[in-house]
Order: C-alpha cells, then sequence, then structure tokens
C-alpha cells in the first residue's frame, strides 16, 4: 500500500480522497491555487503545497508543479480526481516516468479510449454495440454527405476530442449538414484544437445510461450496475440515479456483460465508467469510455455499499478486484448542487457564502468543501455540494430528496436548489419518463 497519496486536484473530490486515505493510514498531501488557499481540502491534508495563482492553467493543470509538490514531499502516489488531469495521457506518462503512481488509467489507455473515433473501433472489435456511423475521421464534407445518406437523417456529428457538448451538432435534414459541419469544426477547434470530426446515426429518444467498471492489473473486470444520467442541461449533468426507472433486469444483465467485455478486451485497469445511449426499444450503443472516477460515483456506493476510492487506491497499488458484479439493493439520487441562477440561465454565482445549513436525517450524504464564510471563486467549476438520498425505493428517495433541498440553506449566492426542488415534483421525471431532450420542455419559470 503506499505511503503518502498527492491529491491533484481541488473542492469536494479531494475531500473525498483524503478521507477514504485517513481510513486506509495513508498520508495525504494537498496542493491548491492561491485562490483556494482557505479551503477544506488544504486543511484536512497532512501537508498542503500551493502550485500557483488562480487560474487552473497555472496551477491545478501546470503539470511540472505538481510533479515537484509530489517530489518535495516524497508522496508516492497521485490521485487525480476528475476532470482537470484526470484524463491526461501526458500526465499519467509522466508519473510513471518519475516513479510516481498515477491512480488511473495509463497512458496508453487514455490515448485508446479517450480520442472517440479510436474507441469506438476499440468497442466494435471487441463486439460491444456501437452507433451506426462512420468508419473514423471523416476526411471531408462531400464524405459526410454520402455517410448522412446512407444512415439516413438524423445524423450527429461529433468533435473527436469533443466534450461537455462541444463540436457536437444535431443534424435533421440534408441541407442543414454543411452549416453545421462547418460552425461544428470552428467550436471544436477553439475549444481542442482539433477540428477532426465523425459523424454517427443520431439515436431519437436517448437516455444516457453509464455501467460502472472496475479491472485489476490481471485482467479481471467487474461491474458494479448503472447509473443514469438523462436530466442535462447542454450536455452537462445534473441529477443522477441508480437503478434507472428504465432499466430491466434483462437490459441490466447485457449492459454489464458488454462493459465487462470492453474492459476485459482492453485489460483496463482501474475505475471507469462505459457510457452508453439506450433507445426506446432499449437497444443499446456504446458512447464513449471515462478513464477516471466521476462526479456521480456516490450513488454506486450508497445502493451497495461499496467505496469506490478505496477500491481505486487498492487496484493501483496492486490488489486484485473481487470479481463479483454487484447489483443495487436499494435506490439512490444525486443532485449537483451548483452556485449558479436557475432564473437566469443558470449563470455562474461566485461570491461569499453568508450562511450555510446542511440537511442532516437517515439516508441523507452530502459531499462538500463549503462552509459559512466560504468564497467561491470565478475561475473553477460551479459546483459547491452533491445531495445524495438513499431509499429502499425510488418514491421514498424522492420524497427524501425533496425534504433535504427544503433543508439546504446557502446564503450570499444564488444556488441551483430551486431547479431541483421544483425537479422532484415534474410529473415526468416523477414517472421516471425521461430522456436526455428532457431540459428542452422543462419550464424555468421557478417561484423563489
Amino acid at each position: 500500500m503506499f505511503n503518502k497519496i498527492l491529491i491533484a486536484n481541488r473542492g469536494e473530490i479531494a475531500m473525498r480522497v483524503i478521507r477514504t486515505c485517513k481510513e486506509m493510514g495513508v498520508k495525504t498531501v494537498a496542493v491548491y491555487s492561491k485562490a483556494d488557499a482557505d479551503s477544506l481540502h488544504v486543511r484536512f491534508a497532512d501537508e498542503a503545497v500551493c502550485i500557483g495563482p488562480a487560474a487552473s492553467s497555472e496551477s491545478y493543470l501546470k503539470i511540472p508543479n505538481i510533479i515537484a509538490a509530489a517530489e518535495i514531499t516524497n508522496a508516492d502516489a497521485i490521485h487525480p480526481g476528475y476532470g482537470f488531469l484526470s484524463e491526461n495521457a501526458k500526465f499519467s506518462k509522466i508519473c510513471e516516468e518519475h516513479k510516481i503512481k498515477f491512480i488511473g488509467a495509463s497512458c496508453s489507455m487514455i490515448d485508446q479510449m479517450g480520442d472517440k473515433a479510436s474507441a469506438k473501433a476499440t468497442m466494435k472489435a471487441a463486439g460491444v454495440p456501437t452507433i451506426p456511423g462512420s468508419e473514423g475521421l471523416l476526411a471531408s464534407l462531400k464524405e459526410a454527405t454520402s455517410i448522412a445518406k446512407e444512415f439516413g437523417y438524423p445524423v450527429m456529428l461529433k468533435a473527436t476530442a469533443g466534450g461537455g457538448g462541444k463540436g457536437m451538432r444535431a443534424v435533421w435534414k440534408a441541407d442543414e449538414l454543411e452549416k453545421a459541419w462547418e460552425s461544428a469544426r470552428q467550436e471544436a477547434k477553439a475549444a481542442f484544437g482539433n477540428d477532426a470530426m465523425y459523424m454517427e446515426k443520431l439515436i431519437e429518444e436517448p437516455r444516457h445510461i453509464e455501467i460502472q467498471i472496475v479491472g485489476d492489473s490481471t485482467g479481471k473486470a467487474c461491474h458494479l450496475s448503472e447509473r443514469d444520467c438523462s436530466i442535462q442541461r447542454r450536455h452537462q449533468k445534473l441529477t443522477e440515479e441508480t437503478p434507472s426507472p428504465f432499466m430491466t433486469n434483462t437490459l441490466r444483465k447485457k449492459m454489464g456483460d458488454a462493459a465487462v467485455k470492453a474492459a476485459e478486451h482492453i485489460k483496463y485497469e482501474g475505475a471507469g465508467t462505459i457510457e452508453f445511449l439506450v433507445d426506446k426499444h432499449r437497444n443499446f450503443y456504446f458512447m464513449e469510455m471515462n478513464t477516471r472516477i466521476q462526479v456521480e460515483h456516490p450513488i454506486t456506493e450508497q445502493v451497495i455499499e461499496f467505496d469506490l476510492i478505496r477500491e481505486q487506491i487498492k487496484v493501483a497499488a496492486g490488489q486484485k478486484i473481487t470479481g463479483k458484479h454487484y447489483l443495487p439493493r436499494l435506490h439512490s439520487i444525486e443532485c449537483r448542487i451548483n452556485a449558479e441562477d436557475p432564473l437566469n440561465d443558470f449563470r455562474p454565482s461566485p461570491g461569499v457564502i453568508t450562511n450555510l445549513h446542511l440537511p442532516g436525517g437517515h439516508g441523507i450524504r452530502i459531499d462538500t468543501h463549503v462552509y459559512s464564510g466560504y468564497v467561491i471563486p470565478p475561475y473553477y467549476d460551479s459546483m459547491i455540494a452533491k445531495l445524495i438520498t438513499t431509499a429502499q425505493t425510488r418514491e421514498e428517495a424522492i420524497s427524501k430528496m425533496k425534504r433535504a433541498l427544503e433543508e439546504f440553506i446557502v446564503e450570499g449566492v444564488k444556488t441551483t436548489i430551486p431547479f431541483h426542488l421544483k425537479l422532484m415534483s415534474d410529473p415526468t421525471y416523477v414517472k421516471g419518463d425521461y430522456t436526455t431532450k428532457f431540459m428542452e420542455s422543462f419550464s424555468m419559470e421557478i417561484s423563489e
């Protein structure tokens, strides 16, 4: 087991990793920007190192500074959390070169699965269902036109280096393709420095359902069931739940088997997620793989009583997984509490939290790094907490979430709590009859 782990992240995920490390008897090192000097992860880690100014490009994304922090504190492993450098192949390789264990995927694995076009080809070779589309990258608009005609509209143009919805365009008719092609490429070039595109058949009435997997160094993998992440705004998840209200035992087995097949085909080591689109007929198609821990991992932990961060660390230290497939015994829902104004197009709301009251009681979990007096900086992701409720049934989990949201008081900044309260009473959501298009028809008229 490792002696000391440096957490190359901030906020709630840094706190989350520190807590498990403490329970395992492993020392921790926090790194922080000048904007995060008063953050809780700095206070609760055994050691802390400032790695630069507020801008993430000069701190949390500055690889030399993080490696230097690991070396001066004698950390023998680095946990990257999610976001920032968690899926950066160069960072993984540099850690290896400096004899520091990267608690995540190897450089080659990130390269293999990080590029969406190559990941799709890999999954096809593994026998995992993939969305019909172009074989690799599109060479020209002419090729895109030909493929769209072959598969039939609607189609989806996607940037191979994409993420967060950037470089994606739905095309419903042939005369819309050229404009979509140009705008998607421009956006992808600006966001990722790469305008390479591929095309897929657009899945109508889709669900976004992901399977949590863990693999070890022997090539064995297991799955920990599904999470439904279909409630999204601009391809950013707002809330997640497990089990999915759309899932059947037959579909769960098929998707779980496919995810394990995918992980074992590439000999995946660590915690990861295989993401699928599921159509209204319950056909499922590989979408992408995330080679890191997910924001929404707590709901999986809640329904199977399993510490995913602990498992990540154990696997990285060379220990074997149990090989068991886990199925949810309870129902869990997560609401992402962001410092955003849902009445003003979810505009970010940084500032000082003047008063804070966190809900409690049976079946309530809160992962957060904020406190009364905490200053939410404008430089990073706006998520300030994850509120998780767990109960025997979905109906009970929703009722518990409503009660917890009503108890959750954050003053001084706007938050998404009013949005989540309305969502929990929405008839379509309550029935579990939602798709990734849910937010397009959701009314944002929220009473204060």
